[in-house]
């Protein structure tokens, strides 16, 4: 006997116009991007605009807050300043304040005496670090000590912070922010090589300068932007 059409147990095929196959494949790629998909419209409106300068330096100076603040350790710091001045849209730069509330409303100027201009140690150390003000003009001697500047968290009073920094038989560590550029003159002054360790490193045209005046016998004035490694535990 032999077997029909409706016999063969193969399944029977439809064709579908040219035209029709298409506009499913579209409904199908709409459905998707509203299911949760990645479509560019999906970010949010303005997500992909670029950012300028000044919001890159507005998120820069939310996230060094948030690290006076105590809400950020050294790493992160770090990695969220780089990223701020790398940041290329709003979207990338709103990632970073995502987990830190919003910045308070700046609190009203108290006068009183400026910031002080000296430091001086004699066979001791020299510390700053945390929230403080900087004046535009700070010199610090250290004769056979320490001396340890943290500007991270800093408020510089004006666009151009010069440093005077002696040190006699001392280390004298100036720890500054990415997003600030130094100008170093002197003798036994070095500088970390943080640009050459991070190629999208950049800074806008007016970012604040740190000029650093070292002088160092038998010592070193050194700038760095990252702190020195801690050394492991012993077990």
């Amino acid at each position: 006997m032999e077997a029909t059409d409706g016999d063969s147990g193969m399944p029977e095929v439809q064709e579908v116009p040219e035209g029709q196959d298409a506009a499913r494949g579209q409904d199908a790629a709409r459905g998707q991007d509203a299911a949760g998909g990645s479509s560019p419209a999906a970010a949010g409106p303005g997500a992909a605009t670029r950012a300028s300068d000044r919001e890159r330096d507005a998120v820069v100076q939310r996230v060094q807050d948030a690290f006076a603040e105590g809400r950020l350790d050294d790493t992160e710091f770090d990695e969220r300043t780089r990223a701020a001045l790398t940041a290329r849209t709003h979207a990338e730069l709103d990632a970073l304040l995502a987990d830190l509330p919003a910045a308070p409303g700046s609190a009203p100027a108290v006068p009183g005496r400026g910031p002080g201009r000296f430091a001086i140690a004699l066979k001791s150390s020299v510390r700053r670090a945390g929230r403080w003000r900087v004046p535009e003009r700070y010199t610090t001697v250290v004769y056979k000590g320490g001396g340890w500047l943290d500007l991270r968290a800093a408020e510089l009073s004006g666009p151009v912070t010069t440093f005077v920094a002696v040190a006699y038989k001392s280390r004298v560590t100036i720890l500054v922010p990415p997003s600030v550029r130094v100008e170093m003159t002197g003798f036994g002054v070095t500088q970390g090589l943080a640009d050459e360790e991070d190629p999208g490193y950049r800074l806008p045209a007016d970012a604040p300068v740190i000029q650093v005046r070292g002088i160092a016998y038998k010592g070193t004035v050194e700038i760095a932007t990252r702190p020195p490694e801690r050394p492991a535990l012993r077990g």
